[in-house]
């Protein structure tokens, strides 16, 4: 049987004719699908309406939960918005788990070990705190488990070791796409620092417009830090453990090739036109450098931080087996960070999840 006439009978096996229906009649059948005088089609069983949670007894009734397609590139482009809003509370409301506090020394005496890793196994859900595994448990039944399987291939290959700092940029463009690239080769930590306000990337004439296919909703999925000054930015950074690495061809620039990436390491890239600041120069701990061997003496700077961070990946992977270093618990709590980023809704559900744990746990006293 060929293709086609394989495909029309797959096609009309849902419907049902009656015994005189000739194929006169199946031949001016439309996509439009006209009303025809004993012509019905079959009523298939309904999906449940409630799924129950092992930990939480009960169900969250799917008519109080509407689950929406996730939403990875948005109408608007989100990169620009939160770039030029100048509350940081729009950047950490991206991030859904508890974060380790880093205010008055409270990062050293809290947070022993030895590498960053920014969250706690902890979610905050109304007045119940949920362990990254109950975020997993209440979300589950909700992701496709195609989306699932792409959650977990992404968290294996994430890494926090080397994180990527933008200074200065003034095309919101490059921003988008050093994201992009950050999110494809498995980085999970960004920065974006503003030290001239009247150039900056918070500036009105900024060249803003229409990167929202840039990016193609990788912001989503990162988690992006925004500072003011490049010494805040880097005082933080060193307190978590990283060395500075500022690109800039000079004579003490070490080429990317060289370097060892395995130790956790911040690529720092400078504005469009002036390049590093000669603040970062002065704070960082090495000059870093991709030969050039053309005419031209230096990169698009989206361009720069794909080829670091793809040699970061190369040389990682060579040394070490891999990129991605997460422990197994590490894995978990990013997961779960996923999985409530996934949709509008999934904080919803969770929260509908810790009322339901809430009860269970004041019935049984």
């Amino acid at each position: 049987m060929i293709p086609c006439k394989t495909l029309i009978r797959t096609s009309f096996s849902c419907l049902e004719f009656p015994p005189k229906l000739t194929m006169t009649t199946l031949r001016h059948f439309t996509s439009s699908l006209p009303p025809h005088p004993g012509l019905k089609l079959k009523t298939q069983e309904p999906f449940p309406t409630s799924r129950s949670f092992c930990c939480a007894k009960g169900a969250i009734p799917l008519e109080s939960v509407t689950l929406e397609t996730p939403l990875d590139s948005l109408s608007k482009d989100n990169v620009e918005e939160l770039l030029i809003s100048k509350d940081k509370d729009d950047i950490s409301r991206l991030m859904k788990m508890e974060r380790y506090p880093e205010s008055d020394g409270e990062l050293k005496d809290n947070w022993k070990r030895e590498r960053w890793f920014p969250y706690l196994d902890k979610f905050k859900a109304d007045d119940v705190c949920l362990s990254s595994g109950e975020v997993l448990e209440a979300m589950e039944p909700y992701i496709m488990d195609v989306r699932k399987e792409k959650f977990r291939n992404v968290v294996n290959n994430r890494s926090y070791s080397v994180c990527l700092v933008v200074e200065g940029l003034s095309d919101c463009g490059n921003v988008s796409a050093a994201f992009r690239s950050a999110d494809a080769l498995g980085f999970q930590s960004v920065h974006v620092v503003s030290y001239d306000s009247s150039k900056s990337i918070s500036s009105p004439p900024c060249r803003f417009r229409d990167n929202r296919h840039v990016s193609m909703g990788a912001e989503k999925w990162l988690d992006i830090e925004l500072w003011d000054s490049t010494k805040e930015c880097f005082g933080i950074l060193k307190s978590r453990g990283y060395r500075i690495a500022t690109t800039h061809l000079g004579a003490d620039a070490v080429s990317v090739y060289d370097m060892d990436w395995s130790c956790p390491t911040a690529i720092v890239l400078g504005n469009e036109l002036r390049g590093i600041s000669a603040e970062a120069l002065e704070l960082s701990d090495l000059h870093c450098s991709i030969p050039m061997r053309g005419m031209v003496d230096s990169f698009n700077v989206s361009v720069a931080a794909g080829l670091l961070m793809h040699q970061a990946v190369r040389d990682r992977t060579f040394r070490m087996g891999c990129h991605g270093d997460l422990t197994q618990e590490e894995r978990q709590i990013l997961l779960a960070e996923f999985y409530l980023r996934h949709s509008n809704t999934a904080m919803r559900i969770a929260n509908e999840y810790s009322k339901k744990k809430l009860a269970t746990h004041v019935s049984k006293l």
